[in-house]
């Protein structure tokens, strides 16, 4: 794939999601729009007997992407933010146009604590956000993503670091504490530079790194990074060690999710334009090993397992071409390998989680047009 074509990655969804998803944005507020399963998808797939219900369970978020249920039971969701201003011009590497330069703001950013009967509070403000060049279209990023370890929150930066407009603040994991303020726990940004991966590609390197995906086992976090292509482990004393080096077995793939079922499942987003069923699932072992599970996927941006052992996977775009509202979907994988179209016409959605009442929640709108508080949260009821 040449240089111009590799470039379009995570970063490149949100700018075309800006310029072509315009036009669709007063359908994003209303469910009637939303449409469930009601055929054959291509591949292996097949339609469920009876298709779920989708709902919107809350609204007014801010390019929602990562989610997760707290012990208290309230969901909890990380949010892009509404971008940022400042620019670090000759402070520092930029990323290379059309991406960059980027302009950010220290404070843009929040995560969302929302209760069981879907009403909105902020868990933490003030954290920074981050957006591309007008070239591509001002797409915005904040916090990637949320996990618990016991009753403890802890976020993931992707549009921190310098190369982001914010030099004061680097590309990390952080711990909530019980006031609402943050603690950095782990610095990403440096880790990043210091320990290169094998394939990174120059025509849309981002210095501080853009970790999409983080999930907590056995007291750790684990943090999928989709530009240099890595699985890290963070421990919460700060050390950092690379679990797989994703792009020296792969290649340039973008991998976004993680879950874990005995070993790591990883999603990955592709390069653009969007080639149907060019991503994939692969199975990491805890000790590097990587290998194909599931084929002929498109654009992963999420994968969660249920109780009964079987995997839902987030596509948030299914069309040839660019990236295109009201085309992302939801699959299930069975343990034999088979897929089953869950959900379909979905807006560009990033995020997927299992509740504790075991239905999946969405994160919809999570590259969106603006104005902001578009985001939503879909419950897609398959129990």
């Amino acid at each position: 794939m040449n240089a111009v074509a590799r470039r379009f990655t995570v970063a490149t969804l949100l700018g075309a999601v800006a310029l072509a998803g315009c036009q669709d944005s007063r359908s994003v507020t209303q469910p009637a729009s939303l449409r469930t399963a009601s055929g054959v998808a291509s591949g292996s797939d097949r339609s469920p007997a009876v298709a779920p219900a989708v709902t919107i369970f809350a609204s007014g978020l801010n390019n929602p992407r990562g989610l997760k249920f707290g012990p208290d039971g309230n969901l909890y969701v990380a949010e892009g933010g509404t971008g940022g201003t400042q620019s670090t011009l000759g402070q520092c590497p930029q990323v290379v146009q059309p991406i960059g330069p980027y302009l950010g703001s220290p404070t843009g950013a929040r995560i969302s604590k929302i209760s069981p009967t879907g009403v909105r509070t902020d868990a933490v403000v003030n954290l920074p956000s981050s957006q591309t060049s007008p070239t591509l279209g001002v797409l915005v990023s904040g916090v990637a993503d949320v996990e618990f370890i016991g009753n403890t929150l802890y976020g993931l930066l992707t549009a921190a670091g310098c190369s982001h407009g914010v030099a004061s603040i680097p590309n990390q994991v952080f711990r909530v504490n019980v006031n609402g303020t943050w603690t950095t726990v782990a610095n990403l940004s440096a880790w990043y530079r210091s320990h290169p991966t094998a394939n990174e590609e120059e025509a849309d390197f981002e210095p501080d790194g853009t970790p999409y995906s983080m999930i907590g086992v056995r007291g750790d976090l684990y943090v999928v990074e989709p530009n240099h292509g890595s699985l890290d482990r963070v421990s919460l004393n700060g050390d950092i060690s690379r679990v797989a080096d994703i792009s020296a077995a792969m290649g340039h793939i973008v991998p976004t999710s993680v879950s874990y079922h005995g070993d790591f499942f990883v999603g990955n987003l592709g390069t653009f334009p969007v080639v149907p069923g060019s991503s994939k699932i692969l199975k990491i072992t805890p000790s590097g090993e990587i290998m194909p599970w599931v084929s002929d996927l498109t654009t992963v941006l999420g994968n969660v397992w249920d109780g009964r052992g079987r995997l839902y996977v987030l596509e948030s775009t299914t069309v040839p071409g660019n990236p295109t509202p009201m085309t992302g979907r939801v699959r299930r994988v069975d343990p034999s390998g088979a897929t089953t179209l869950i959900a379909d016409h979905l807006f560009l959605p990033t995020g997927i989680t299992i509740g504790p009442d075991g239905n999946l929640y969405v994160s919809n709108v999570g590259f969106g047009p603006p104005p902001v508080g578009l985001g939503h949260i879909l419950k897609i009821w398959i129990n």
